[in-house]
């Protein structure tokens, strides 16, 4: 699988998606190549917008920017029978999932999780495969020509990682007994392999001479990825020959660009007050559609803005009052003709909650005992002159912050580039205490009396932990961790693992406070010749995105390997 010369990248994000490709056949790593979305509607951008639409029957009609202006376009009860979802991906932040989950479309009606990101998946497939087709003197291509890349939020909890390959799985993106050409590529390490090559001239220079990011082994930076939904940071060392080591494990949270829109649409509300905003949200969903995405242009700069107020809006004000009424009891914003006109410090007072929670994070990894020298904003939200200089006024003076000049980009190129090299993240750190439940012989100065049972062999204990990795410990991405495990009764045909995840660093049992069981297999050993003088080899991968199992019964070698099942059933 190393080094396939057919990529394709999805970063799929919450606000926007978008994919990359490179069809190098030769060694030389050039830029991938980025679809530009949205030609049809007068755009021309990186990524189209996360929305999907769905007629009444829940048939898949369309994604991005078509699924946009068709739900904008649609009136009164037409878009309420219509599904149409947009910033889905944040039902999947901070949940224990599984199959069965289901999220709300625009119109309140429900549809299962994993249908709605198939499908927006199987959509990003099939375009891509167009898109190379067409510029590769129409050659055909299929799914299993390529390695695909997805990224997804490396504070995302290992059942959301997996929800989304199962997602493209179904999408037909890989298929069953091929995962491995399917990565999964966490987003802000992405990122970082990115802004490694760039040259100075490809980041945003703020009074100080060309900077880039220095490539001396030694080198600590942080990468903070700037979603829609998620703030995602990781920090990184660079190490003799270029590889990356992950020094603090991933943190973060849910407090990405979309919590500015979230702030605006209230202040929207405080100024249409009398319920006139909530009729206009329920009589035109598109509109209110249009008027957001109007906003997420504004709010990459950093002065007074205004926004045209939509018609049908100003008919549903007028109805209550004189327009210029609603602006006497609001502070930073008034009415300008036609148009409603919002103050650099109002605007600035919508992203205060999101830059504290941005602060906070990265106060706490510079008081850690690193020497860190660069902080690397990327994510489309880092596009914010507001944040950027709010992060620069805040640790300029200890660290040069950086931001690449296409900071929207930075994920789905660097995703490109991690495909092709998946080791050029040689250690992470491991976000939880990993263990399997075993049986000991029983020793009462050790162990707890109601834990006793008898087996064939003597007595034995219980629900024992036994520690395969502590959390924060580094782990090797290739170096599988190595256990020899043996029968516990003599006429044994199979051994069963159960595995558990806790933030503790030394539980004793399984079903102490804090465990989480997260999946479990059997490996059969038909061999019983040697009763109790017979070993199965237990190897486990933390060190990569995503955690695998084997396991060996070491005389008849029989073998059973396992993708951890980390969604609940």
């Amino acid at each position: 699988m190393m080094g396939d010369p057919f990529i394709i990248a999805i970063d799929f994000g919450t606000a926007y998606s978008g994919y990359a490709y490179s069809m190098t056949s030769t060694g030389e790593e050039t830029d991938p190549n980025l679809k530009l979305w949205g030609k049809e509607f007068g755009q021309k951008t990186p990524k189209a917008p996360t929305c999907i639409l769905f007629d009444e029957h829940g048939e898949f009609m369309k994604f991005g920017y078509e699924a946009q202006m068709t739900y904008v376009g649609m009136h009164g009860e037409d878009s309420t029978k219509h599904f149409f979802f947009e910033n889905f991906k944040m039902s999947l932040y901070g949940t224990k999932l599984n199959r069965d989950v289901t999220i709300k479309a625009a119109n309140g009606k429900s549809m299962k999780a994993l249908k709605v990101f198939t499908e927006a998946l199987g959509y990003l497939k099939e375009d891509a495969l167009k898109t190379i087709a067409a510029n590769t003197e129409g050659r055909r291509f299929i799914a299993s020509d390529f390695t695909w890349v997805l990224t997804v939020p490396a504070i995302w909890d290992p059942s959301a990682k997996q929800f989304m390959r199962e997602a493209a799985t179904q999408a037909g993106i890989v298929t069953k007994g091929k995962q491995a050409k399917l990565v999964i590529a966490l987003e802000p390490e992405a990122a970082s392999v990115w802004c490694k090559k760039l040259p100075a001239e490809g980041f945003i220079t703020q009074n100080h001479g060309g900077d880039k990011l220095d490539q001396s082994p030694g080198t600590q930076y942080i990468v903070v990825d700037c979603g829609g939904g998620t703030i995602d940071i990781t920090v990184h060392e660079v190490l003799d020959g270029g590889a990356l080591k992950e020094l603090h494990k991933a943190s973060g949270n849910d407090l990405g660009g979309q919590t500015v829109d979230k702030k605006f649409k209230e202040f929207l509300r405080e100024i249409f007050c009398h319920g006139v905003w909530d009729e206009y949200e329920r009589e035109y969903p598109s509109e209110v559609q249009k008027l957001m995405y109007e906003f997420t242009v504004l709010k990459q700069v950093n002065e007074d803005v205004q926004i045209t107020c939509p018609f049908n809006l100003g008919t549903i004000a007028q109805g209550k009052q004189k327009i210029e009424k609603f602006f006497e009891t609001v502070e930073g914003a008034s009415w300008n003709g036609g148009s409603v006109k919002i103050s650099k410090e109002k605007m600035k007072s919508f992203f205060d909650e999101s830059l504290k929670s941005i602060i906070k994070s990265l106060r706490e990894i510079l008081n850690k005992d690193l020497r860190i020298e660069y902080i690397l904003l990327v994510g489309g939200y880092a596009e914010s002159e507001i944040l950027r200089q709010n992060i620069i006024s805040q640790f300029g003076r200890q660290c040069k912050v950086l931001c690449p000049f296409w900071a929207q980009e930075a994920i789905v190129k660097g995703a490109v580039m991690f495909g092709r090299n998946p080791e050029v993240v040689a250690s992470r750190k491991s976000a939880f205490t990993y263990g399997i439940a075993v049986f000991p012989r029983f020793d009462e100065s050790k162990h707890k009396a109601e834990k006793k049972y008898t087996s064939t062999t003597g007595e034995r204990c219980k629900d024992v932990f036994m520690k395969l990795v502590e959390i924060d410990e580094d782990v090797g991405w290739d170096k599988p961790r190595e256990h020899m495990l043996w029968p516990t009764e003599v006429d044994q045909k199979s051994m069963s693992f159960r595995f558990f995840r806790t933030k503790r660093k030394d539980p004793f049992y399984v079903d102490e406070w804090g465990m989480e069981e997260f999946g479990s297999f059997v490996v059969d050993m038909p061999d019983t010749k040697r009763g109790m003088d017979r070993e199965v080899k237990l190897e486990i991968r933390f060190g990569f995105t995503e955690m695998t199992a084997t396991a060996t019964d070491m005389d008849s070698k029989s073998t059973k390997s396992v993708d951890l099942d980390f969604m609940t059933q």
